[in-house]
């Protein structure tokens, strides 16, 4: 059963930091680009940040460019979000996701990604 696992969300007092990890297993995303999302209550889906298969090229969503960096751990089939300079609009579960397809450039969009993580609170409070 193919599955992954969002962790390490929380309550931080906003300018904090905050890393999260989302672990795969079931099977290898070790060929797919991994990408972040975040969902606010009432809010849509929105692309938080993607990093391509080999760790080698980032992609970001302007509000969160500066502050976010991702990683991945192709060993572990781990991928990490690390939150820096949190603000209390980055309020929202973030989900991990793998993209559908092998390769290519990073998808901003819902649609290009077919396995999800179960999702995981980060509270900023003012």
């Amino acid at each position: 059963q193919v599955q992954l696992v969002d962790s390490g969300g929380g309550l931080v007092l906003a300018g904090g930091s905050l890393g999260l990890s989302c672990a795969a297993s079931g099977h290898s995303f070790n060929y797919n680009n991994m990408g972040w999302f975040r969902q606010a209550p009432g809010k849509e889906r929105k692309f938080v940040g993607g990093v391509t298969w080999n760790g080698g090229s980032m992609l970001f969503a302007d509000s969160v460019k500066g502050r976010f960096t991702i990683s991945r751990d192709n060993a572990k089939n781990t991928v990490y979000l690390q939150m820096n300079n949190l603000k209390p609009e980055d309020t929202a579960v973030y989900f991990c996701a793998a993209a559908r397809r092998v390769g290519g450039p990073i998808e901003t969009t819902v649609g290009a990604y077919e396995f999800w993580g179960q999702g995981t609170q980060v509270t900023v409070s003012s």
